[in-house]
């Protein structure tokens, strides 16, 4: 199969959680989207995911899970987090690097919190210790514009904070198409998602983590603010932080080099435990 690309669904509770899974690495990597998710979810996107990190593939197994779908009402991080221990565990996952991207780093943040003896090594992607003044008056904003079936301009609104300038200008002429994707037939799970993030706040607990832990950031960040990293940084004992300058909420996409970096973050534990 191409990339060794499969997908799948694991049952928790009255819920499903879908996931996707490619590469044949030796060491596995866990990864939590954003808020994305809630709009829809990994099924049937197995291939473009894989192609995406196609550069990681021979190091790595990689595993990408949504949130459980139905999501209920009322559903919090910490919950979200709970239900991926269990369904890793129900899965065999039960010691993984996890890499949580926006939202999915709050989950992360959770995870490692809660079940600190699933994770081995923990990458927090341009996200945030809890709801910043940033992230709670986008996230808002996005909510008002799902509830008024304003799709294309919840779209448009997302990238124009996400990407920088330049990535904006070489793309314009696609920009226009965004609204015309990705359209659910309900929001009911994009706002659950979005409230759960409105409820977020793990700073108090962060320096429970601690396991080895990367973060990355944007310096030009509109979506969780610009100070995020060095927020998590100033909060996670012995964590290591590098924040791009010139990019935004969407330097996982950008950056050249971010795919990388997180390579080398998680090979790094398997070279330790080989006696490399």
């Amino acid at each position: 199969m191409l990339f060794n690309a499969t997908e799948g669904s694991t049952p928790i509770g009255a819920s499903a959680m879908p996931w996707v899974r490619f590469g044949h690495g030796k060491r596995t990597l866990v990864i939590l989207p954003g808020l994305s998710d809630g709009l829809t979810t990994v099924r049937g996107k197995a291939l473009p995911l894989a192609w995406s990190y196609r550069r990681l593939l021979d190091d790595l197994t990689i595993w990408v899970f949504s949130r459980k779908d139905p999501l209920p009402e009322g559903t919090s991080i910490r919950d979200m987090a709970a239900d991926q221990a269990e369904v890793l565990r129900a899965l065999g996952l039960e010691r993984v690097s996890v890499m949580g991207v926006s939202q999915g780093g709050m989950i992360a943040q959770y995870l490692a919190i809660d079940h600190p003896e699933m994770v081995e090594r923990l990458v927090l992607a341009v996200t945030a210790p809890s709801a910043t003044e940033t992230a709670r008056a986008c996230v808002s904003a996005w909510m008002k514009m799902a509830e008024a079936g304003g799709h294309q301009k919840m779209m448009a609104d997302s990238a124009a904070k996400s990407y920088s300038e330049a990535f904006l200008r070489r793309n314009r002429l696609f920009l226009p198409l965004l609204g015309l994707v990705g359209r659910p037939k309900s929001y009911a799970r994009y706002l659950v998602n979005a409230r759960a993030i409105l409820a977020f706040d793990a700073a108090a607990e962060a320096s429970k983590i601690t396991c080895p832990t990367l973060i990355l950031g944007g310096g030009r960040d509109q979506i969780v603010g610009p100070d995020a990293a060095e927020q998590l940084h100033a909060l996670i004992p012995g964590s290591r932080c590098h924040v791009y300058p010139g990019l935004g909420h969407a330097a996982f996409d950008e950056a050249p080099d971010f795919n990388g970096r997180v390579r080398d973050f998680v090979m790094e534990e398997a070279q330790e435990a080989d006696g490399k």
